[in-house]
């Protein structure tokens, strides 16, 4: 008798993250970048779930807007001990300083 695997399932989050793929008429919020950049800019690299706690977003929404600022390479995500931490870059802060001032 062949035995099954059990497979262990990774969040849709991370997948977002680690490929890297949006949809393409994903419009990111306004609102939502500053919270995250802001936050990211005060605290330094920071994990997905203490970012999505302190932002108040779900890991999936979180995740959409962390590629968008990826993509436009405004974050870094980096994988330390298996946990995702984002990273804003000199860019990154440039942008959160033009959200900051109204545009």
């Amino acid at each position: 008798m062949k035995k099954s695997q059990v497979v262990p399932s990774t969040p849709k989050s991370t997948e977002i993250i680690k490929n890297k793929k949006l949809e393409s008429d994903f419009n990111p919020s306004v609102k939502t970048l500053t919270r995250i950049l802001n936050y990211v800019e005060e605290q330094g690299p920071a994990p997905k779930t203490k970012l999505s706690h302190k932002t108040n977003l779900n890991y999936t929404r979180l995740a959409k807007h962390i590629v968008w600022l990826e993509k436009k390479g405004y974050v870094e995500s980096l994988i330390q001990d298996s946990q995702i931490k984002i990273k804003s870059t000199e860019k990154g802060k440039e942008f959160a300083k033009s959200l900051s001032n109204g545009g």
